[in-house]
């Protein structure tokens, strides 16, 4: 997928609607280590990864790094708070790798007709509770986690470092290298 619009099937898009969209969809490089969201940020802008890789974080009262999602190519991060009105940033986002995004403002998809402004804000109200309940629950196995996160993101185990791995998972480095290590001895067997 090399474009947000490639998300609507060809000819399904009015074209006053594709219009509408491709003037306000803006492309930006993106530098690794750039953030482009802050914890108490207001959520104005969601992105689209057209090239690299992107994630999303919080950090806790000690300030450890707990990893929420990451965001390679073709995927959409945002914090989940962005149509609660008022509603400030819980998350962090920024790159691991030098990035092209296309930036969505809000309001963006509603503009067009296909979604009214009711149902965008339903929608952003159930997944921030579920982004809000997956944050504090993480509770699964380390093995279960880490096969989630190898079937969740198959393309970018080797383009991530294993501390932010390890960080996803909300275990150490060590914790991870140990697991590693077993699963990789278990599949010899």
């Amino acid at each position: 997928m090399e474009s947000f619009l490639d998300l609507f099937p060809q000819g399904k898009l009015p074209v006053e609607a594709l219009q509408a969209l491709t003037a306000r969809i803006m492309t930006r490089r993106v530098a690794k280590g750039e953030v482009l969201l802050r914890k108490g940020d207001k959520v104005r802008k969601h992105y689209f990864v057209k090239t690299g890789l992107l994630r999303s974080y919080t950090l806790d009262e000690h300030g450890k790094e707990h990893i929420f999602m990451f965001a390679p190519e073709g995927w959409i991060i945002s914090d989940s708070g962005w149509q609660i009105p008022g509603k400030e940033a819980d998350l962090y986002i920024d790159a691991i790798e030098n990035s092209e995004v296309e930036v969505l403002e809000d309001g963006l998809l509603a503009s067009t007709g296909l979604f009214t402004e009711e149902a965008i804000e339903k929608l952003a109200n159930r997944i921030y509770v579920l982004q809000k309940r997956i944050i504090l629950l993480m509770s699964a196995s380390l093995r279960e986690r880490y096969l989630d996160f190898l079937a969740t993101y198959p393309a970018i185990v080797q383009r991530v470092p294993q501390r932010m791995i390890a960080s996803y998972l909300g275990v150490t480095p060590e914790a991870l290298s140990k697991l590693r290590g077993d699963l990789a001895k278990q599949q010899r067997h």
